[in-house]
């Protein structure tokens, strides 16, 4: 018996202390196809939402990448690290007996990080220097010098705090740690935000915690834990239809029009000019045929999606 290939996009809620790479390596192994990318990686520390592309959907993910993100995570006021989060090795634990950490300067320091901000990457990134990614030049002990970037920081808001006293290489340590959700454009780096609060307060800081709970329209709420072996990922996989009309505005295709799309021609369509993308869909079987441009009524081709294949069961 012939079964049609998976293909979809994958919503997995990834645990602690496993990669990105690892949990595509899993729906690959349990989906029995090599063909499963990755709309952005989450560190091994951070847990949430991570989408996967399968099959031919792996042709989304450029158009997932750049979602904007929301992520819940704590940061420890008091205490630095070499990669601005827990994984790495205290750098300073000035504390913060001697800093001014109230409430009207801690939110006076976030409200910093509001907005379109100019955000120097944290040194542990996957940022390509010369090649070569950031965090290897870094475990190298080589000098790592990153460009700032222009990122988008619509929300970031102190939601609990909890004043502490942790011990740091044996010492006692006085720390404050915040909980705190922030919605950011692609390319934020949260680790970041919460270096250059504590650098602000002069206490130092880094990440203790953080998920990220939603990518553009998707949620956490709605993944799977692919470790479960109860969980039947075939099923879970969001149909290319339902994922590109929750992104782009669409267009039905007849089966004739739905044809000569995938053959590459140039199909007439009542819709608004469009430099890009619009989903169409063919409307006899809902099957995403491509994402396309509109001019002057004719649809041209941005990316084509092929129609699903067979693989024997």
């Amino acid at each position: 018996m012939l079964e049609s290939a998976p293909d979809g996009i994958l919503l997995v809620d990834k645990p602690q202390g496993i990669s990105s790479h690892r949990v595509v390596s899993i729906a690959r192994r349990r989906l029995g196809l090599k063909k499963v990318g990755h709309a952005g990686t989450l560190d091994p520390m951070a847990t949430g939402l991570l989408l996967l592309g399968v099959g031919h959907s792996t042709r989304l993910l450029t158009h997932l990448v750049g979602l904007g993100k929301t992520y819940t995570a704590t940061i420890r006021l008091g205490v630095a690290t070499d990669s601005d989060d827990a994984d790495g090795a205290p750098t300073a634990a000035v504390g913060t007996a001697d800093a001014d950490v109230s409430e009207a300067a801690v939110e006076a320091a976030v409200a910093a990080q509001r907005g379109e901000i100019s955000q120097v990457p944290s040194t542990v990134s996957a940022i390509k220097v010369d090649g070569r990614r950031a965090y290897d030049l870094a475990r190298k002990g080589e000098e790592v010098v990153l460009r700032s970037r222009t990122v988008t920081v619509s929300r970031f808001d102190v939601t609990g705090r909890n004043d502490r006293v942790v011990s740091v290489d044996g010492a006692a340590v006085p720390v404050v740690d915040l909980d705190v959700v922030v919605t950011c454009s692609s390319g934020t780096y949260v680790r970041a935000l919460a270096r250059d609060v504590g650098a602000a307060l002069g206490t130092g800081a880094h990440l203790t915690a953080l998920r990220r709970t939603e990518v553009g329209p998707f949620d956490v709420d709605d993944a799977v834990d692919l470790e479960d072996e109860a969980v039947d990922v075939r099923a879970a996989l969001a149909r290319p239809a339902d994922v590109a009309r929750r992104l782009f505005p669409s267009v039905a295709l007849d089966a004739a029009a739905a044809k000569d799309l995938t053959d590459g021609k140039r199909v007439a369509a009542d819709h608004p000019d469009s430099d890009g993308p619009v989903a169409a869909i063919a409307a006899e079987d809902d099957r995403l045929v491509g994402l396309v441009s509109v001019r002057r009524g004719l649809l041209r081709v941005i990316t084509n999606f092929p129609a699903p294949s067979g693989v024997r069961a």
